[in-house]
């Protein structure tokens, strides 16, 4: 058997290996898959560690742990939200009235207040108890998630090495080009994107808090999250804060809260963070991003979230390179 023939047949021995443990390692997949995504993220800080004289081993820890706490910072306050600042947020739903009608043409829906606030209450101590319920799965998952981090960023080189091992020395530039395109993608969505939500969740906690807002934390929190949400963003969170100001009555309020919060939350951190961090990365159109997210969620769930945006962008990427070798065809022929 040829050296060729046999890199063949170990690329297919491989693909069937993969396939195989993709459904025994269903249950954790997405860990895995968050892993790999968020090791493409640290790379280069690892490399840098690296070369300020840090051993592999050491650049790898140190960089695990801020992958870490970077998650330890975004999870407190979604963990805030949920059990210390609920009251608030009840509270503030509580200041609209019982009963909301709504008119769209010859047609009036009446809307009880009332009875949401008793199915939310429900829902938030059901997720309660199923996240009390978890915790042993998630911890478990946290410690393969570390483990497997710290193994991706102390031997990075691994993977690549034995793909290219596998793949003709012609294609190696697809290959490239595929790496930078998601590794790129992948900065966008970590960092890029999180940096802007921790900024919106800065500023909307000043300026909600200004405004004399009591969950102005936990509405704070909720616009935060809303920026990873493509073209939507948290203007719509915005909105309807100035939307039950109206309902209750209180139109200043209501004008205050739009100016003021599309203004600095809703415009304010893309056009400082955005510009800073996106030179780092190559781009993508929000509505392509936003097909990409959508279309993730719904077909993944929270997985969704990273696989559906890196899926769009790959897509684009070879496009790109159809395009751009159909046009070198074209100019050798012409």
């Amino acid at each position: 058997m040829s050296s060729r023939q046999r890199t063949y047949v170990l690329a297919g021995l491989l693909a069937a290996t993969v396939l195989l443990a993709t459904w025994l390692l269903s249950s954790v997949l997405a860990t895995v898959f968050f892993a790999i995504t968020v090791a493409y993220v640290l790379y280069p800080l690892s490399t840098w560690l690296v070369d300020r004289g840090l051993s592999k081993r050491v650049a790898a820890a140190v960089s695990t742990t801020v992958a870490f706490l970077a998650g330890t910072v975004i999870t407190i306050p979604l963990v805030a939200v949920l059990y210390v600042r609920r009251r608030d947020l009840f509270e503030f739903l509580q200041q609209l009235p019982p009963t909301i009608t709504l008119r769209i043409g010859e047609f009036i829906y009446p809307l009880n207040i009332a009875d949401l606030l008793v199915g939310l209450r429900g829902t938030v101590r059901a997720l309660a108890v199923a996240l009390a319920t978890l915790m042993p799965i998630l911890a478990l998952k946290a410690v393969l998630f570390t483990i497997l981090l710290y193994a991706l960023l102390w031997r990075p080189a691994a993977p690549k090495h034995e793909l290219y091992e596998l793949v003709p020395r012609r294609y190696h530039d697809i290959i490239d080009r595929l790496h930078r395109r998601l590794q790129s993608t992948l900065y966008a969505i970590y960092v890029l994107q999180a940096a802007t939500a921790f900024g919106t969740f800065l500023v909307a906690w000043v300026v909600f808090a200004v405004l004399g807002y009591e969950s102005a934390f936990a509405l704070a929190v909720v616009a935060g999250i809303f920026q990873f949400v493509p073209v939507i963003g948290p203007s719509v969170v915005v909105l309807a804060m100035a939307t039950a100001q109206v309902v209750a009555g209180d139109v200043v309020g209501a004008v205050l809260v739009t100016v003021f919060g599309l203004v600095l939350v809703g415009f304010l951190p893309d056009a400082v963070i955005r510009p800073r961090l996106a030179r780092y990365t190559t781009g993508m159109p929000a509505s392509l991003y936003f097909v990409g997210f959508t279309g993730g969620v719904l077909s993944l769930g929270i997985v969704g979230f990273i696989a559906g945006p890196v899926i769009v962008a790959l897509l684009v990427e070879v496009l790109n390179l159809v395009t751009d070798d159909g046009a070198s065809t074209w100019n050798r022929h012409a």
